[in-house]
């Protein structure tokens, strides 16, 4: 879904000037495309592409990831004027750089390719009637759990909020609890299930809605699981984290696809007792899904070739020997609907007791619900709201105050860099 008038609340008429872009094609022969990012299984995914044809070259440089600097280095490089045509970034940092004029439109190369991409994910890299670049993975959550621990206490597998409540009590009576702890882009997941966005545009303005009634709903749910002791108190992850994962302690996480890989690295001793089902729904019947995660390969601005960028882009999403390659090294999980059959998606997995386990994120991507915008500086927001949330799960403040103070603080720091913003 697109946001009419958002280019206007962005302020993408910031000025610079001189950028040249670093994809100037040669005299004769293929273009040259430079491509920044940091995930395994890029460079690969780089020489399969050069191998496979002989119009574009892309050359591959490895940054430190976005927030550990990756980010900055982009946007120095965007204001000196040289920097590569493609970058690695996340969808929650997109609308940022946007907002810094940062992006180049490609919607005249990429529009014809809309279809093959999910909804959801394709929202995420289109800003106004812009886009910005190709989506590469998604992050639809779903419920992880420690199937023996649910089998040996008597568990049934919840399929609503209120029953997930309800097994945290029969854990707790147990001596066991549910994992908690969630912060900045792992809690928004719970708030896009909810369809309680954090920005909207209305107008040529932003208008911030973090506190929303939807909002407090969820708010008001952690804090009756945190106020009644049946979350863990090991921090997401912290060592202790990890450890309650892999002996049973902790016996639930909903999170995104890629916690999956978070469990077989870091809570080995979990092996082949976890299993993955649905997300929890408000009412049961729903079919809402929250998303944490995913990247774009973002085309910078002043890119001097933006087909050759998109051409690039586009196939690294969508070409399946390309993107198996991106499974198997990054487990990443493909925003292409056509991918999402892959064969390399479809092998039982050891870990979650021979689970097909991206079959539930298969029925899951499509229910991610649309509508969610990122705001033009998601650094600084979740910045605010991990201070708050915080303070919430530790018992040393309340998740609603958490709201509160970030909505207050979001606007406050908006109207401040000069973006207007609604009441």
């Amino acid at each position: 879904m697109r946001t009419v008038g958002i280019t206007g609340a962005l302020g993408l008429g910031l000025a610079l000037a001189g950028c040249s872009g670093a994809a100037e094609p040669a005299a004769s022969g293929p273009a040259e495309v430079t491509f920044w990012g940091w995930a395994p299984g890029y460079a690969d995914a780089v020489d399969a592409f050069n191998a496979s044809q002989d119009d574009v070259v892309v050359t591959y440089e490895e940054v430190a990831p976005g927030a550990k600097g990756g980010y900055d280095k982009m946007l120095n490089a965007v204001t000196a004027g040289n920097a590569p045509c493609l970058a690695q970034v996340g969808y929650e940092t997109l609308t940022s750089f946007a907002a810094q004029g940062a992006l180049e439109d490609v919607s005249e190369f990429a529009n014809a390719n809309e279809d093959e991409f999910t909804p959801a994910t394709w929202s995420a890299v289109s800003i106004g009637d812009g886009v910005y670049g190709a989506p590469v993975d998604q992050g639809p959550m779903a419920l992880f759990y420690n199937k023996a621990v649910f089998d040996e206490l008597g568990i049934a597998v919840p399929t609503t909020w209120a029953e997930y409540q309800a097994a945290g009590e029969k854990l707790k009576a147990a001596g066991k609890s549910l994992s908690a702890s969630y912060l900045n882009y792992d809690y928004a997941g719970f708030d896009w299930q909810a369809e309680a966005p954090w920005f909207s545009v209305d107008g040529d303005s932003w208008k911030v809605s973090i506190d929303s009634p939807e909002g407090q709903k969820v708010a008001d749910y952690w804090q009756g699981l945190t106020d009644a002791g049946l979350i863990s108190q090991a921090p997401m992850w912290d060592q202790s984290w990890y450890t309650g994962l892999g002996d049973g302690s902790i016996a639930t996480h909903v999170g995104a696809v890629w916690i999956a890989g978070v469990l077989k690295g870091s809570a080995p001793d979990g092996a082949g007792k976890w299993a993955v089902a649905p997300m929890p729904q408000w009412e049961a019947g729903d079919d809402k899904v929250g998303n944490v995660g995913g990247s774009a390969t973002a085309v910078l601005k002043g890119c001097d070739n933006p087909e050759a960028a998109w051409a690039f882009a586009h196939a690294m999403s969508t070409d399946p020997d390309i993107y198996t390659g991106l499974i198997e090294a990054a487990a990443l999980y493909p925003a292409a609907t056509e991918l999402l059959d892959l064969p390399a998606l479809g092998e039982p997995d050891p870990y979650f007791g021979d689970q097909v386990i991206f079959d539930v994120f298969a029925e899951a991507s499509p229910l991610v619900t649309t509508g969610w915008t990122w705001g033009p500086n998601m650094p600084e927001t979740v910045g605010f709201l991990d201070d708050g949330l915080g303070k919430a799960w530790s018992g040393k403040s309340t998740f609603a105050d958490a709201l509160t103070s970030t909505q207050q603080q979001t606007v406050d720091a908006l109207e401040a860099q000069g973006l207007s913003v609604a009441e």
